[in-house]
């Protein structure tokens, strides 16, 4: 593997950042698979789940190149991440959702598509990122249409929070993008609030706002249906500069 790639060495920061958090960015729905879920998970899960117990070993194994990795929290169904990965074949691809049923779907997909370059985790993205993911070792990190908790006595349980966003940082290497998008307005705000204030990170947009979408995040069938009833969608791409 490149030698720049680092273990896992949490600062004294990050774990008080991980100690004080509590409040759940998600809620474990319960739910059945449908038949194609469980062929993807029966199927797929051996060859291409990782787990917490493997630690950063098994991130470091999943692939025996040093190709790019680009990692998405919160993926869904997993439509898009697998149009990404069959897209971009010279890049590897590691998901993170907690709904089995949505991890079942990837897998099927995947396995539909016949792609190798695809891993995913069915866990909370903050275990993953402190147990699993070692320092500059991600080109990356995508977060499409987080919930939005609406609400706003719920705005605290927001996944995009500048801890968050701090314990991301590390994980990419200098020049490593996070890409952030959202079809709620007052979540874009918060949103650019806190990657704008957060240290390390460069807006790419020329105006320092919100930047138009890239070629390579695919529209959702959500986010064309938004289009046509004149919903607005927001990117945000920020790089790593230190």
């Amino acid at each position: 593997m490149n030698d720049t790639v680092k273990p896992v060495n949490e600062t004294d920061d990050q774990q008080e950042i991980l100690h004080k958090r509590q409040i759940k960015s998600f809620v474990l729905r319960a739910g059945r698979m449908t038949t194609g879920q469980q062929r993807g998970w029966d199927d797929g899960w051996h060859e291409w789940g990782l787990t917490l117990a493997q630690g950063s070993t098994g991130f470091l194994q999943a692939f025996t190149d040093e190709a790019p990795r680009v990692l998405e929290i919160g993926y869904g169904m997993g439509h898009s991440l697998v149009a990404m990965a069959t897209r971009e074949s010279d890049k590897h691809f590691i998901g993170i959702e907690v709904h089995r049923p949505g991890v079942g779907s990837l897998l099927n997909e995947a396995r539909l598509a016949g792609i190798s370059n695809l891993r995913t985790y069915c866990d909370d993205a903050v275990e993953v990122l402190k147990r699993c993911v070692p320092d500059a070792s991600l080109s990356r990190v995508q977060i499409y249409f987080p919930d939005p908790w609406h609400k706003k006595r719920h705005h605290k349980r927001r996944l995009i929070q500048p801890a968050f966003i701090e314990l991301i940082r590390p994980k990419l290497a200098i020049g490593g993008v996070i890409h952030l998008a959202t079809d709620w307005e007052n979540y874009a705000e918060q949103m650019l609030e806190v990657m704008s204030s957060a240290d390390g990170f460069a807006n790419m947009a020329a105006d320092n706002g919100y930047s138009p979408r890239p070629d390579f995040r695919p529209l959702t069938k959500f986010e064309k249906r938004g289009h046509r009833l004149g919903h607005g969608v927001w990117d945000l791409l920020f790089s790593r500069v230190g």
